[in-house]
């Protein structure tokens, strides 16, 4: 099977669409939205982005959501549980499930191999401080845009 690939010009506006999406990985996101961030309807747009990249929106999403709870996994001391509502799951049975999907084992069996490691820990703590520090000077800057 041969993918086929968008024109020029529409691959600047499913680029897009793709950066908002490794940009908002936590939040929810849908095809409207998306659409609407790609400028083109809704159906045209996951026709193209599923020819484009091999996957649909809904699943580039859940994979850039697995792919950042990898990081959190290996780097951290945070729980499972934790990790999956860090990335936007808001189901553990569905994060670990898709998790298992993805990477060929669970999220509690990827993170004992990398703690029997011995690879170094950051502290859940400085995660969630520096996530909540982020979040709060975003939304200053967009406060003080609107002012």
């Amino acid at each position: 099977m041969s993918v086929r690939r968008a024109p020029g010009d529409v691959l600047v506006h499913l680029r897009r669409a793709r950066d908002h999406v490794d940009r908002h990985y936590t939040e929810p996101l849908d095809l409207d939205t998306l659409g609407a961030v790609a400028g083109l309807s809704k159906f045209h747009f996951q026709r193209l982005f599923k020819a484009t990249y091999g996957l649909t929106p809904a699943a580039y999403h859940s994979q850039r959501r697995v792919e950042r709870a990898q990081d959190l996994l290996r780097a951290t001391n945070l729980t499972v549980t934790e990790v999956c509502h860090a990335v936007g799951f808001s189901s553990l049975g569905s994060f670990s499930s898709r998790f298992r999907d993805l990477v060929g084992e669970t999220p509690s069996e990827f993170q004992r191999r990398y703690a029997a490691a011995g690879a170094p820990r950051i502290p859940g703590c400085y995660i969630f401080q520096w996530g909540l520090a982020e979040r709060a000077s975003q939304e200053k800057r967009t406060d003080d845009h609107a002012s």
